[in-house]
């Protein structure tokens, strides 16, 4: 990671070069993502590119259009491979099929916590798998939310046959199979949807976290049942244009990937604090948490094995290193959650 007394001097170094613009002439880069400013995470991301334009002797404006201002959430991937944004927030899952390995780190029940899940997406050596179905944007991060449940509208998941018939929302693949290995119909209801989808009864359940429940998409008036499996994560990547990415000063880049480095852990930080804020605002909404019993949550496990062993071998027939990657999460997983919260424990 590059040093801040480094970076000042590379930037100072960029202006007196003459590659540093004036404020006048800066260079907008819109920064665009789905959820909402609220969010704790939207907070984190806005704050650090915008420490990066204010470091940038006037080369760069920040543009902030956080909830879907600029479109629907599957949108946000093309956005930032297009241009039309340069940097977006995007969830992996949202386009299916399109990031095969990123959507390994959504198997069930293999991270704990978003600041275990972001520090893992992170690594260096994590980051050389994911580069080829990223190619035409850089990543400036990746990330995920803590780990997710589900939310009923009307009836409860109090065991795991209750899940059976019920049309519920999925994030990614892996959990798609989880679902229909639950005995669930899945389907892709967009976030911007969930409370209308619930009210009107075209969907029974949402697989997300408290902070996108509660917070970001609101649904607690529309959901009577909180089941809290913390069974997944989805991920997401902080992606730029490359274009514009190679466009920029090079002790801008530098700084932007070494401030994005720096923030990453509080990124996750964010994303789980939002779970206990997220509950409270439920249960006063009147959403009821619920707890499977040990049973339960044995037979969840050895179901979520499965979905992964599945998801495993359907990459890795593709010819995709998949069970390679899955080792190394899970071994980057277990390392860094002896210095992370989990909600596991």
């Amino acid at each position: 990671m590059v040093q801040a007394r480094t970076i000042a001097a590379l930037i100072a170094g960029a202006a007196a070069l003459g590659f540093a613009a004036t404020a006048s002439a800066a260079t907008k880069i819109k920064l665009a993502t789905y959820v909402p400013a609220q969010h704790a995470g939207s907070k984190v991301f806005e704050k650090y590119l915008k420490e990066v334009a204010s470091r940038s002797n006037g080369a760069i404006e920040i543009e902030y259009f956080p909830g879907a201002q600029l479109g629907p959430p599957p949108k946000y991937y093309d956005m930032a491979l297009t241009g039309q944004a340069e940097i977006t927030q995007f969830l992996h899952g949202n386009t299916p099929g399109v990031f095969p390995m990123s959507e390994i780190g959504t198997v069930p029940l293999l991270f704990g916590s978003a600041e275990i899940g972001t520090k893992v997406m992170n690594e260096p050596e994590v980051i050389k798998y994911l580069l080829k179905e990223h190619e035409g944007m850089h990543i400036v991060q990746l990330h995920t939310h803590q780990p997710g449940n589900i939310f009923a509208g009307k009836n409860p998941v109090a065991k795991l046959e209750d899940f059976k018939g019920k049309r519920v929302r999925v994030p990614s693949g892996p959990i798609r199979k989880l679902a229909v290995s639950l005995g669930a119909v899945p389907s892709g209801v967009p976030p911007t949807e969930w409370a209308d989808s619930l009210q009107k009864g075209t969907i029974d359940g949402v697989f997300t976290d408290y902070g996108g429940a509660g917070v970001a998409f609101h649904i607690g008036p529309v959901t009577k049942y909180a089941t809290e499996l913390y069974v997944y994560v989805g991920t997401f990547c902080v992606c730029m244009n490359q274009k514009a990415y190679d466009g920029l000063p090079a002790a801008v880049r530098q700084d932007l990937d070494a401030t994005a480095a720096k923030h990453a852990a509080e990124v996750g930080v964010a994303f789980d604090s939002l779970d206990d804020i997220g509950k409270r605002i439920m249960t006063k909404e009147g959403t009821q948490p619920i707890n499977l019993s040990a049973d339960e949550k044995a037979k969840l496990q050895t179901i979520a094995e499965s979905v992964t062993e599945d998801a495993i071998e359907s990459a890795e027939k593709k010819g995709l290193p998949a069970r390679e990657f899955y080792t190394l999460l899970k071994s980057l997983a277990a390392k860094h959650a002896q210095t992370s919260r989990n909600f596991w424990n």
